[in-house]
């Protein structure tokens, strides 16, 4: 099946966890970048993230390959914000045609799980097959990845 692990990252948390599923499943990565990036200070990027979540904003992304609408599996992966996926992870979604796809979330949070990220992922995935997803802090090894991959028959 064609694989491919889709992201965005702030820190670089997200970015490694990804890059494990990727090596692990030998998946494609693709990694999102909006065009306006956040701010590097914390209170004025929580600001901002917090207008375009509350707002269903999707920030405009630098152009990436078409070559992902031909996956049957796509891993999307954010940090949790405010309970929810990064705005440029929506803009992802909202692009895409989910028909037939089976989807597997991940994300990394500092304490909140999924929040409502999983469920939000199933209204954004129209006709996908939304599974079970892994939910990380930084603290997550790559044994942990792995045997999660496993358990779900995803490698």
């Amino acid at each position: 099946m064609n694989t491919w692990i889709v992201y965005y990252s702030c820190s670089g948390i997200t970015r490694r966890l990804a890059e494990e599923i990727a090596l692990l499943t030998k998946g494609q990565l693709l990694e999102l970048f909006p065009i306006q990036p956040y701010f590097l200070s914390y209170h004025t990027a929580v600001k901002e993230i917090r207008q375009q979540i509350e707002k269903g904003v999707c920030p405009a992304l630098t152009p990436y390959t078409d070559a992902v609408r031909q996956a049957g599996r796509v891993f999307i992966g954010s940090p949790n914000w405010l309970k929810t996926f990064a705005p440029p992870v929506l803009t992802f979604l909202r692009a895409m045609d989910w028909k037939g796809k089976e989807v597997i979330p991940f994300c990394t949070h500092g304490g909140g799980g999924f929040g409502s990220m999983q469920e939000d992922m199933r209204n954004a995935c129209t006709g996908a097959i939304v599974r079970e997803g892994l939910a990380c802090t930084a603290t997550h090894s790559l044994a942990d990845t792995e045997a999660w991959l496993r358990s779900n028959a995803y490698m």
